[in-house]
């Protein structure tokens, strides 16, 4: 779907040499032309408009001075430095044109017809006079020499398998007669055919094909030679065959024309001789001749050049055709006129080596032309016209629109055709946004056809229909008509000759006016001519476009490009400068185009397409080169897109490998842009898609999510891309459109979801209009049945732009679905119940849990109503649809739990279950009383707390049913709400609660149950287990016991306190409940309660206990609490001052590792060369590896390894914090005797031991003051420091663990339980001296 765009146009206009040029060679050297004439050899350049070099080849008698010489070939040799010359006499010189000097390298006598040299210049092919081919190698030696008409068929001859004899044969519908009729006449070549053998070789030099005409026949010829000059093919004898020969390069096929009864074909030949396809010329039998036809570099055009037959008085008129093929169809793309003037009659035409898309051309006025052209969509740049996504494409004189709004017509189909007087060369779109459907079409007499969309009342006869008009078809597709055409005259005076296609790039601006590019007075100028509509004249025959102005440029202008949003027009010139053309100006002007830096703007390369468009709100330009560069003002964004299309904010690309990416320019950078054009995009990113290899977009359908893309074959491909589906979507719910929007999803298979997550809070205060927009009920089940909990602009659809959707969620408590349900729900209740009652089916099914009750409640009651709604669903339909939903057994058990033995019958009926099953069970359900049927139904189904309630009701004679029940499901605490507390039940269950209870360990809860249903003897037993002696006491009193049996039950309580070592409680029991106050005082006495013990040897009057056990009490006491601070002390000096060389051995080590083998500083292995992160357990191999083991045991043993982990043993890899654990332990140890010591020796001093006061009152003193002194060494501050903040963690970084190991932070490893680190705290506040000691 693409058109050839011319994009410059050059060349000299008069050379002044001598006679009239035969033919032309491109001279290696850039720009250069060499000629041959009559008299020798020239050079011209079109940079200097006139002859640079020239060699004359009469001086030396190769032709002769007369000017009735002939030069049959010129082909330059860069490596030779000389330009090789074959005359008609036969002659073969080399001419330097430098030095002037000619040499004759080889004569034939019978001289020559054709001079062909190979592709790689190694070989040249002769043709003789004597109707001969000679090979020679590029030293002119010769290879071999051949006969050009041969009678054998040739190496490729095709293998009869003799399957029978022709007569035999089946012929299908021709019959039998096909097989005895005679071979038809070979017609011998047309007058005009000049004779001559044509040779032409294929792209890799590996054969030669040469066409002549046979001497028997009249008929030409095509015979295709090896390199070496053996015969390979002949072509089969095809009647009409002409002169034109070329082989494509690609190599597939022969081109030639052939004269048929009723039409001109141009046909196409296989390397075996045989006919594969043509394509006929647009004109008469008989109108036109075809001189030479050319296929360019890369075999994408081939150039046709033909002349008119039968001309009287006056000369023929002269054209060039450009044809390219896609989808099988051959186009005409551009045509050149030449007219009939004698000067501007063809010499010869040649395709550049170097540039495929260059033709040379050269005239008999001495006039060399050359045209550079390009591939180019031509679209409607519209986005919001009705005729906004229309291509056009030329074909001669018909212009083939594609309406890809309405439907993707491939080519060469098309919505309709545009036909004309004369063959098209350029279209231009409206560039107005609200007309960008009308078209100019500019033809090769330089008219411009206005086609128009509107007003016409009657259909224009020159556009027809195309793929769409069949009989009886009404196409909805509203077709242009012509407005008005217009003669285009820029040239200023009347009797300069017009070049061919002397304008380009026709464009039509949005007032309007047109501009196009003609050629500058010089040979690199362009101008740039600004023309409007005159107002038409009475009595003129055409109308005229007025030329506003015309503006010089400085360089020629190779591409031009008018924004339909901004109205910008941009040029870009031959040396790759970018100008502005400022067209609304009072004075339009020129000026450099600046980018924001305000830098005047120049690509790197000469780009081919170019855009305009705005990235991140600045203008910029957009250009793609030929070699897949592209370019945002002069800055490389990628070196690998084949084609580009921007739409809105959006800018589509495909890439070399086979990928479509779409960006959103919006608030991207054109950094952002490079990087995710270099980058390959995440796997499910919305900007990237894969499409088929070689695919080129076509064009973009506004206002749709379409983008058309063309295959190198020429089919089309539409596909929708993810981000412009999702920007359209997300634009739809912005609008409140959620029709528009969910056709689309659904269609496209974007996930529903979507719809409440692009803003929660705007739906769910829309839901009706949502509803009634969507207004289907299986759409909404559809809808219903895709929710999911997640946020779909989190997971699967994360906003282009990056300003995903953040607002807080409207309910956070409630989970999505459930809330979407609840809202839809009372919506379509609010609308209409009995419409959507599916859909509210389907929002009480879809909630977690999901309602199945209630859903089939309403079943239940659709079956209930009696007048049945006409447009309402039935009970019967609606428990069908509920099936599809719900599994049919969960929906059976649910069924039953309504009681309904109908919709259970219902339910079943739709199941697979036999009906021996359980129509037995329901039938057995139905003889039972009501409340003892509901509890077998809710057993039956485990709803035991429900079973439980029902079957309450249903007497005392089920009660023990009742408790069997309570007992096997342990619903105790839902039975006992079931009675009341004075019922003889409640004590039934109770007793057997507290049993449970009981079994359970729970002696207290037990005891509390048995108390409140007024079982005491259970509850004493209870009490007693449990250790509540207040309790059990109280039990006893409720029980009445003796005083006997009440002092027995003390004593027995008490040994069990003393036991668990309670004895001020045990002493309280002897001494109330027994009257036994000695046994108290002693209990008293070994649980160090002094003061007690003597309140009660006052109380009681036994001050003989005094002297006998408690004087001697407490001195053991303060004996043994002297044993035990000494203990502590010696203990806490032998780990500090082992601590201290531990810290002196580590931080030697992490000084100088490799001196000491320290177990201990394990980071040290962050700096080495494999830097693995160490965690504690890695420190040493020998300890990791033996705690591995530990690891995979039981929790038991796990803790034991958990205790041995930090070992006191000397050496051990966490020796200093096993230290630390132990000094921290004796200094709580000792904090905790002080209270006790402060009791002990006030009741020293009492009894007059002031010596033994003293003494130990000193002692702790001296303990606690060298602990406390000690602290601050032992747990140093940066220790403390390092427990808050660790070394290693998820949040440190390589420079912090770096500045902690400077900071020799890290002689303190990974601790798994930081409080070791931290220093064990002393209470001031409390006072244990006794000020009379000191």
């Amino acid at each position: 779907m693409r058109n050839l765009r011319l994009l410059r146009a050059g060349g000299c206009r008069s050379a002044a040499a001598t006679g009239t040029p035969q033919c032309f060679c491109l001279s290696a050297e850039r720009g250069a032309v060499l000629v041959g004439s009559q008299y020798g050899l020239v050079e011209l350049r079109p940079a200097g408009d006139s002859v640079s070099r020239e060699v004359s080849l009469t001086v030396d008698g190769f032709l002769p001075e007369d000017g009735s010489g002939c030069i049959v070939g010129v082909e330059d040799l860069p490596e030779q430095e000389s330009v090789c010359v074959a005359t008609a006499a036969g002659d073969i010189l080399l001419c330097n044109l430098s030095t002037k000097q000619v040499e004759c390298v080889g004569s034939v006598d019978s001289g020559l017809s054709v001079m062909s040299w190979s592709p790689d210049q190694e070989l040249v092919l002769l043709a003789t006079g004597e109707q001969t081919l000679i090979m020679m190698t590029r030293d002119f030696e010769p290879i071999t020499e051949k006969q050009i008409h041969q009678d054998e068929f040739g190496e490729g001859k095709f293998v009869a398998l003799g399957w029978g004899k022709k007569e035999t044969q089946f012929h299908g519908s021709e019959g039998k007669q096909a097989a005895h009729r005679k071979q038809t006449e070979v017609l011998p070549t047309s007058a005009w055919d000049d004779g001559r053998p044509r040779v032409t070789w294929r792209g890799d030099g590996q054969f030669v094909a040469v066409s002549a005409v046979c001497p028997e026949t009249g008929a030409r010829k095509v015979r295709v030679w090896s390199r070496e000059l053996v015969l390979q093919s002949t072509s089969e004898p095809i009647s009409g065959l002409e002169q034109a020969l070329s082989w494509k390069p690609s190599g597939n096929l022969i081109a030639s024309t052939q004269e048929k009864p009723n039409r001109h074909d141009v046909v196409f030949l296989e390397k075996n001789g045989l006919l594969h396809g043509e394509f006929t010329l647009p004109f008469q039998k008989g109108q036109v001749k075809v001189n030479e036809m050319l296929w360019n570099a890369d075999s994408t055009i081939l150039v046709i050049w033909l002349e008119d037959l039968k001309v009287e008085k006056s000369n023929p008129n002269t054209y060039v055709q450009l044809w390219t093929t896609g989808n099988y169809h051959w186009y005409l793309k551009q045509s050149l006129h030449f007219g009939s003037l004698e000067e501007n009659q063809l010499v010869s035409l040649q395709w550049d080596r170097e540039n495929p898309y260059r033709l040379h051309i050269l005239c008999r006025g001495w006039r060399y032309l050359f045209y550079d052209w390009h591939w180019t969509t031509d679209h409607g740049l519209g986005e919001n016209s009705q005729h906004m996504a229309n291509v056009a494409v030329i074909d001669g004189d018909k212009v083939l629109v594609t309406a890809f709004q309405h439907a993707v017509v491939p080519p060469p189909m098309c919505t309709y055709e545009i036909q004309l007087q004369q063959a098209v060369n350029q279209v231009a779109f409206h560039t107005d946004l609200k007309r960008s459907g009308d078209m100019a079409v500019l033809d090769a007499d330089n008219r411009i056809s206005v086609y128009r969309y509107g007003q016409s009342t009657g259909n224009d006869p020159s556009v027809k229909f195309g793929a769409v008009g069949g009989n009886g078809f009404k196409a909805a597709v509203e077709t242009p008509y012509l407005d008005k055409t217009y003669r285009v005259d820029v040239s200023s005076s009347s009797n300069e000759v017009m070049d061919p296609l002397g304008l380009r790039f026709l464009t039509w601006l949005p007032d309007d006016s047109f501009l196009v590019v003609g050629q500058g007075q010089h040979a690199a100028q362009s101008v740039l001519h600004h023309l409007t509509a005159v107002p038409h004249v009475a009595g003129a025959e055409e109308e005229c476009l007025n030329l506003r102005l015309s503006v010089p440029v400085d360089g020629e202008v190779i591409s031009l490009y008018c924004s339909p949003v901004t109205k910008t027009v941009a040029l870009q010139l031959t040396d790759r400068r970018i100008l502005k053309y400022l067209w609304e100006a009072s004075s339009p002007v020129l000026e450099p185009w600046r980018s924001s830096s305000s830098s005047a703007v120049q690509f790197p390369y000469r780009c081919v397409q170019t855009s305009i468009t705005r990235i991140g709100g600045e203008e910029v330009i957009l250009g793609l080169t030929d070699r897949c560069r592209f370019f945002v003002n002069d800055i490389e964004v990628a070196i690998n897109i084949t084609s580009f299309a921007t739409y809105n904010e959006f800018l589509l690309v495909t890439t070399n490998s086979h990928t479509c990416q779409c960006f959103c320019l919006k608030n991207l950078t054109v950094k952002a842009l490079q990087a995710g054009l270099s980058s390959a995009a995440a796997p499910n990113s919305e900007t990237l898609r894969k499409v088929e290899r070689g695919s080129r977009i076509v064009t973009v359908v506004p206002q749709d999510t379409k983008v058309v893309l063309q295959m190198p074959r020429g089919n089309l491909e539409t596909i929708h891309h993810r981000a412009l589906v999702l920007a359209q979507i997300r634009k739809w719910l912005d609008r409140l459109m959620f029709r528009e929007a969910f056709q689309c999803m659904r269609k496209l298979r974007i996930n529903l979801n979507l719809l409440y997550d692009h803003n929660p809070k705007v739906f769910l205060e829309n839901t009706e209009t949502f509803i009634r927009q969507i207004d289907s009920v299986n759409y909404i089940n559809l809808f219903f049945t895709e929710l999911k909990e997640e946020d779909f602009t989190k997971s699967m659809y994360p906003s282009l732009k990056g300003s995903s959707n953040s607002q807080p969620r409207q309910h956070p408590d409630q989970k999505k679905v459930n809330l979407i349900c609840d809202v839809m729900r009372v919506a379509m209740e609010h609308i209409d119940p009995q419409k959507y009652c599916l859909s509210i089916l389907t929002a009480h099914v879809k909630k977690s849990p999901p309602e199945l009750e209630i859903a089939l409640q309403k079943v239940h009651d659709l079956r209930e109503s009696i007048t049945p709604d006409v447009q309402g669903v039935s009970a019967e339909e609606a428990l069908k649809y509920l099936l599809f939903l719900v599994d049919v057994n969960e929906l059976y058990d649910y069924s039953l739990g309504t009681y309904d033995f109908d919709l259970v019958v219902m339910v079943a009926e739709k199941s697979q279950k036999d009906p021996k099953e359980y129509l037995p069970f329901l039938n057995a359900l139905r003889k039972m009383e009501t409340n003892y049927q509901r509890y077998t139904i809710d057993r039956h189904l485990k709803r035991y707390t429900k079973a439980l309630g029902h079957l309450s009701k249903c007497g005392p004679e089920h009660f023990s049913e009742f408790l069997n029940l309570v007992k096997d499901q342990n619903l105790y605490s839902e039975a006992l709400k079931l009675y009341p507390s004075s019922t003889q039940e409640y004590k039934d269950i109770s007793d057997a609660y507290g049993e449970y209870l009981i079994q359970k360990q729970l002696y207290e809860q037990a005891a509390l149950i048995f108390a409140r249903a007024d079982i005491f003897a259970k509850a004493l037993d209870a009490f007693q287990s449990s250790g509540s002696w207040q309790q059990a006491l109280c039990m006893a009193s409720q029980l009445g016991y003796t005083k006997d049996k009440l002092s027995s039950l003390a004593r027995n309580m008490a040994g069990k306190l003393v036991e668990q070592r309670k004895y001020a409680e045990a002493a309280i029991l002897l001494e109330q409940y027994t009257q036994d106050y000695e046994e108290a005082v002693l209990l008293l006495l070994e649980g160090a309660l002094w003061e007690e013990a003597l309140r009660l040897i006052y109380k009681y009057g036994r001050l003989d206990i005094l002297e006998t056990n408690l004087k001697p009490a407490v001195l053991e006491a303060q004996k043994s609490q002297l044993i035990f601070l000494d203990s502590q002390k010696t203990a806490f000096l032998r780990h500090k001052s082992r601590l201290q060389v531990v810290r002196e051995l580590k931080e030697k080590a992490c000084e100088n590792p490799q001196d000491y083998e320290v177990p201990n500083c394990p980071e040290l292995e962050l700096f080495s060369e494999t830097s693995s992160v160490v965690t504690a357990s890695d420190m040493n191999s020998k300890y990791s590896h033996s705690n591995s083991r530990i690891s995979a045991r039981s929790s038991k043993n796990r803790r034991k390894a958990e205790r041995k982990r930090y070992s006191l043993k000397e050496g051990s890899p966490f020796e200093d914090i096993a230290l630390l654990e132990a000094l921290g332990e004796s200094v709580r140890a000792v904090e905790t005797v002080k209270g006790e010591i402060h009791v002990l020796l006030k009741q020293l001093v009492l009894f007059s031991y002031d010596e033994q006061a003293g003494a130990l009152q000193q002692v702790l003193e001296e303990v606690l003051q060298l602990m406390e002194t000690s602290i601050p060494e032992i747990w140093t501050p940066d220790l403390q420091q390092s427990s808050i903040s660790p070394v290693l963690g998820p949040n440190s970084t390589a420079n912090s663990i770096m500045a902690a190991y400077q900071q020799k932070r890290m002689m303190h490893p990974v601790v798994q339980d930081p409080e070791v680190l931290a220093p064990p705290k002393l209470n001031k506040n409390l006072q244990w001296k006794l000020h009379l000691l000191q």
